[in-house]
């Protein structure tokens, strides 16, 4: 099919053709629901010209087709109807208003009048690293337009929806680059044909999204027979719609080829590097922060020294760094501040789940406080759990210092040993009972008769607990070969625990919120915000061993900032980062995995001798 486009027009052709194509498999199930009229209009008029009898078998037939006329009109009218007020799923993005971006919407409308095609009707921005012509001109979405030519309703422009990144990270000419193949799709969005099968197609997706979601028994099977309708039409319009889609894509690529060229490939190469750099940013440095209910609010601010530094490890993105001397694109906006906390605050949404509001348990954190107020409060919230899970474990012997017996309260660590008073009955009492003489025997019955009864041993919950140390959990991991299996277990359970509490209390905050076209912080939503957030999860579940590994080096930082002065930072590609005398430590990982993996406390006993953390000494839990 690429082969055959030669120019934006036989693009602009091929498209419109399987937009035809489209339409008429409309047209067919338009057929099929008229057939049973058709035939009972047959019936009657030949009953009345007396071509057909008007007894017997024949009444019989025209009873019966009007029966199943009137029934394929009405499920044909539910169907119509569903497709209609159905509303399509739009992509949550943060809508940006002509007055807060004059500049930006100068350059589109310039690159637009370049490539002689509509200029898009609104410009909008998404938390991710893609841009894209959105159509958000359902029926549904409000009253009908003024006809066009041949009764047609006049398409309207699609709005341009670019990513967030690019915006903070690419110069303004690499901006007009990248979105010259974008815009000039606006062009074939404008033809009739393929704005009307747009608008099938869409519907038809909406109506089956419906009927998934119906949850009334009384929609329910109505709604359901509407949903097994809309995915046969979608499976038979399914390849003629991918095609008119590639078709528009190959004409707008064509048609923008003349536009800035050399730019293109330019702009092309920091595509990808804005994707490595906001992948990075987003796993290894938001997803703490969104973990404690912090969300970082100047995420595409960040992306920018993700990607500088990225730049310098990268041998590969050498030069790339260069080139920030250039008017970034973030400029084009009025306040870029504001619309970076807004775009900040929705990709929580979309990549985590949190609320779609500022709260109490839901608040920002700058740059500036982010290693104070996320990182060490990672590491002691994880060493708090870590304890916390160790003391549940069954005492092993002496390699669980500081852990008393369950039968028995916990001695002080630091209270010396003291024997039990040795009195004459105690003494003798350890004697077998075989070797006492009888009046013996009748005298320390009385005197254990006349002593008050000794009192009940204090229960083991009542026991202070032993000191956070971190001799304390290298000596486990190490001398217990099973301490390591057990404490991952537990541990993936608490965490597991911790979770569904979390999303418990995020599906009671979003049955609270009222669904409506527009959320909070002025996100477009579509139709209220989904089910099931976070749409993206950012990372699968950890297991066992990877949560424990994560729990001692948590306990090994929580020491060294606590005993060798070292202190907590950030990395801006690999997340929270130990700090010893303003270096980086990034040589933890290898002695960590050795003690958990092997119970080889070795390799990280030279570790913290070389830094000068005591493990013996207590740390600070959260």
């Amino acid at each position: 099919m690429y082969r055959l486009v030669a120019s934006p027009e036989t693009g602009v052709l091929v498209a419109r053709a399987r937009a035809l194509a489209v339409l008429r498999v409309r047209g067919a199930a338009l057929a099929v629901a008229l057939l049973p009229a058709a035939a009972a209009v047959v019936l009657l008029v030949g009953g009345a010209t007396g071509r057909l009898g008007t007894e017997g078998g024949w009444a019989v037939a025209r009873w019966a087709v009007g029966g199943l006329t009137v029934a394929s009109l009405l499920l044909a009218a539910l169907v119509a109807a569903v497709v209609v007020r159905a509303r399509p799923a739009l992509s949550p993005s943060v809508p940006i208003a002509e007055d807060a971006a004059p500049d930006l919407y100068r350059l589109v409308r310039d690159l637009a009048d370049r490539l002689d095609v509509p200029a898009p009707s609104a410009i909008a921005l998404t938390p991710d690293c893609d841009s894209w012509l959105e159509d958000r001109t359902h029926r549904a979405h409000g009253p009908p337009r003024p006809a066009g030519r041949l009764g047609r309703r006049a398409p309207q422009a699609p709005v341009l929806v670019i990513g967030s990144p690019f915006l903070w990270w690419m110069r303004v000419a690499e901006l007009r680059a990248l979105l010259a193949p974008v815009v000039a799709g606006t062009g074939p969005s404008a033809h009739p044909d393929i704005a009307a099968a747009r608008r099938f197609i869409r519907g038809l997706d909406a109506a089956a999204a419906v009927a998934t979601r119906a949850r009334d028994p009384l929609r329910a099977l109505p709604l359901r027979f509407v949903g097994r309708v809309a995915r046969l039409l979608l499976r038979a319009a399914r390849e003629h719609a991918t095609l008119m889609e590639r078709g528009v894509a190959a004409a707008a690529s064509e048609r923008a080829q003349g536009v800035d060229y050399g730019l293109r490939i330019v702009a092309q190469e920091q595509v990808g590097l804005a994707y490595a750099g906001w992948d990075r940013l987003l796993t290894r440095v938001a997803l703490p922060a969104w973990r404690l209910g912090r969300w970082p609010s100047r995420l595409d601010a960040g992306v920018v020294s993700a990607l500088t530094e990225l730049s310098r490890r990268d041998r590969l993105a050498e030069g790339f760094a260069s080139r920030l001397g250039e008017r970034p694109a973030c400029d084009l906006l009025e306040e870029p501040g504001t619309i970076d906390r807004a775009a900040s605050l929705l990709a929580a949404r979309l990549f985590h789940g949190g609320p779609a509001e500022p709260g109490p348990d839901w608040s920002p954190v700058g740059w500036q406080q982010y290693p104070q107020e996320i990182v060490d409060r990672k590491w002691r919230l994880e060493a708090a759990r870590l304890h916390r899970v160790l003391d549940a474990l069954p005492p092993t012997g002496p390699h669980d210092p500081g852990r008393a017996a369950p039968d028995r309260p916990a001695a002080p660590a630091d209270a010396p040993a003291v024997a039990p008073p040795l009195t004459y009955a105690g003494a003798r009492s350890r004697t077998p009972a075989a070797h006492h003489p009888a009046g013996l025997t009748r005298a320390l019955d009385a005197e254990r008769a006349a002593q008050p009864p000794a009192a009940e041993p204090a229960p083991s919950a009542a026991a202070p607990p032993p000191a956070p140390t971190l001799e304390r959990v290298i000596d486990r991991l190490a001398h217990d070969t099973g301490a390591g299996d057990l404490l991952a277990a537990r541990l993936g359970a608490e965490v597991a625990r911790e979770e569904r509490e979390e999303a418990a209390r995020q599906a009671a905050r979003d049955r609270s919120a009222q669904p409506g076209g527009t959320a909070t912080a002025g996100v477009v939503w579509g139709d209220g915000p989904p089910d099931g957030l976070p749409l993206f999860p950012l990372q699968p579940p950890r297991t066992a061993r990877e949560l424990l590994a994560d729990h001692v080096t948590a306990m090994v930082c929580c020491a060294a900032v606590d005993t060798a002065g070292a202190a907590p930072g950030l990395d801006w590609l690999d997340g929270p980062a130990l700090l010893v005398d303003g270096t980086r430590r990034s040589d933890l990982g290898r002695p960590v995995l050795s003690l958990v993996d092997d119970g080889d406390a070795e390799p990280l006993r030279g570790w913290l001798h070389r830094i000068g953390v005591r493990p013996e000494k207590p740390v600070r839990l959260a």
